[in-house]
């Protein structure tokens, strides 16, 4: 899936976030909450395993809010994937 492509929910749009650091379930966790507090953001599932992020949102995110809510919780953004 792309960055910014279309859920079956319209107006839903998903994307996933590449981040740096995440180890256990406490990081999983600290992500996840920053992000969830930016407006828009439906849904936040992190996996330290994989190290991706796939947020749900209402409208496209501004990346740099993203970076400094990974950055809060103590992680680094690489980016988005394809």
């Amino acid at each position: 899936m792309t960055a910014n492509a279309q859920t079956s929910q319209p107006g839903a749009l998903t994307t996933v976030y590449e981040v740096k650091g995440m180890t256990c379930g406490h990081c999983e966790s600290a992500v996840s909450s920053e992000i969830s507090e930016l407006a828009g953001v439906s849904s936040v599932q992190a996996v330290a395993a994989t190290g991706k992020v796939t947020v749900v949102s209402a409208a496209p995110l501004d990346e740099a809010e993203v970076r400094a809510a990974v950055d809060e919780a103590g992680y680094e953004l690489v980016g988005t994937t394809a």
